[in-house]
């Protein structure tokens, strides 16, 4: 059998039966309303996690906050638009747009 066939079905088993675990436990059970209200917050937790690090630390890991940081000026960019029109496709086309502009003034 080939390798990566191997490590494809293992990776899927890893993965999916903890979950699986879980939600066998918990669909069968009616869960708090104050746990309901928590989850809401965790997908921008981790997407805040995800994408901080790439906005604030150089290539090396270091803390780069600075005007010459294109990253975290498209991202400044991005967050506005995001905040004031709440249009998820105009935030990302504008991001992408203001960072190749930075990147065309700005070099890098």
């Amino acid at each position: 059998m080939n390798n990566e066939v191997v490590m494809i079905g293992g990776m899927m088993l890893v993965t999916f039966l903890p979950r699986w675990g879980v939600m066998a436990l918990l669909g069968r059970t009616e869960m708090p309303k104050p746990v309901f209200r928590a989850l809401r917050f965790v997908p921008p937790a981790v997407l805040a996690a995800i994408i901080l690090p790439a906005l604030v630390l150089d290539g090396e890991g270091n803390l780069f906050i600075s005007p010459q940081n294109t990253f975290l000026l498209a991202g400044i960019v991005s967050g506005l638009v995001a905040w004031r029109t709440r249009n998820l496709l105009l935030t990302i086309i504008i991001g992408m747009a203001a960072m190749l502009v930075l990147r065309a003034v700005m070099g890098g």
